[in-house]
């Protein structure tokens, strides 16, 4: 699977784009502020009908205009298929696969399978539960379109069941219906978190040998799954928790409120690792992220490597661009830097100015 042509129009700083890309090795550079991450949203955008920024479909359309569009062409099972994205600020977004509309973005899920990598991706260790969630929520939705469905049919039920909670304060009727909600949490929730459990053993089981060559065998990994609740507990932990969720408006148990705990040689990285072993740990669950949705789906996904080389040290680099050789990768950074040039073979170089893309030799 690789992506052959982006064209854009209207999308963020570009009036009008068209790139095609070589099945390996892409480089992107300018100065900051031109455009260089923008290419790679509107990439993954084609993936997940998302942003990897978390931006909103509106503050991606081109300042003054109504609408964007992003066609992606992409060469999967022995054939081009064209994912077009309409953007619209007043509507939702249109998705069309060959020109084909779909109803639901989970449709989109698995055409096209990508990874991204950025210096924020750096401090997903240290920061909140939330990024770690978004982590497991981005990497299983892509992996699995029945979890996709249950996460979704999960958020509905929780959003449903919080705003019972803060309307039953002014109308007590409505807690008659609590309990179809709690059902609803918990159908979808055990589910989710049963998925979880077992995408965490399959990143351990790829993680540990990526870890011990990245730091020459100095530290063992361990991924540790820290479950809100327990299956076995969800139901009993939810009535439990019933008069605190009236009290306060929100439901405080599920996995919404899971997180992840990354532990090397014992030691829990985000409280007590220095930030260059943070960023290793980073560095190795990206890659054995790659490795997972390899193995699952059994072809490799597209890499895109928002500004990060310049965010690892040598010893980092070497590895990570020894790690992607086999997979068509789309790297953006400041300059044209020596570090690249010397030790990376580089298939298409594209300079990027003020939201206009010249091809280099």
């Amino acid at each position: 699977m690789i992506v052959k042509r982006l064209e854009l129009n209207q999308f963020r700083n570009y009036e009008s784009l068209d790139l095609s890309f070589d099945p390996h090795t892409n480089i992107i550079f300018g100065k900051n502020g031109q455009g260089k991450t923008n290419i790679l949203e509107a990439v993954f955008m084609s993936s997940t009908s998302r942003s990897h920024r978390g931006s909103r479909d509106r503050e991606m359309i081109r300042f003054g205009q109504r609408e964007a569009h992003i066609r992606t062409t992409v060469w999967k099972d022995e054939q081009d298929i064209q994912i077009d994205l309409h953007l619209r600020s007043s509507k939702s977004k249109g998705i069309a696969i060959n020109r084909v509309p779909i109803h639901r973005a989970a449709d989109l899920f698995g055409i096209l399978n990508a990874v991204v990598f950025s210096p924020e991706d750096l401090q997903i260790i240290k920061n909140g539960p939330q990024e770690r969630r978004s982590f497991l929520n981005q990497s299983l939705s892509q992996l699995d379109k029945v979890y996709l469905h249950d996460l979704s049919m999960y958020h509905k039920a929780l959003g449903q069941r919080n705003q019972l909670l803060k309307d039953s304060r002014f109308e007590p009727s409505l807690l008659d219906t609590l309990d179809i909600w709690d059902e609803q949490v918990l159908q979808y929730g055990i589910k989710i978190i049963r998925r979880r459990e077992a995408f965490v053993d399959d990143i351990n089981t790829c993680i540990v040998p990526i870890h011990r060559e990245i730091t020459g065998g100095k530290e063992q990994i361990q991924v540790i799954y820290e479950k809100n609740t327990e299956e076995k507990d969800f139901r009993r932990q939810l009535e439990r928790m019933r008069e605190r969720d009236l009290k306060e408006g929100t439901t405080h148990v599920g996995p919404h409120r899971d997180d992840l705990r990354f532990e090397a040689n014992g030691m829990d990285m985000r409280t007590f690792g220095s930030q260059g072993q943070q960023r290793t740990c980073a560095l190795s669950l990206k890659l054995s992220s790659i490795q997972i949705m390899e193995n699952s789906l059994q072809e490799t996904p597209v890499l895109l490597l928002d500004d990060v080389l310049s965010e690892l040290d040598s010893a980092r680099q070497n590895l990570l661009l020894q790690s992607i050789q086999k997979i068509q990768t789309i790297i953006t950074c400041t300059g044209y830097d020596d570090f690249i040039k010397n030790r990376f073979h580089l298939d298409k170089v594209f300079e990027v100015e003020d939201g206009k893309v010249f091809e280099r030799s």
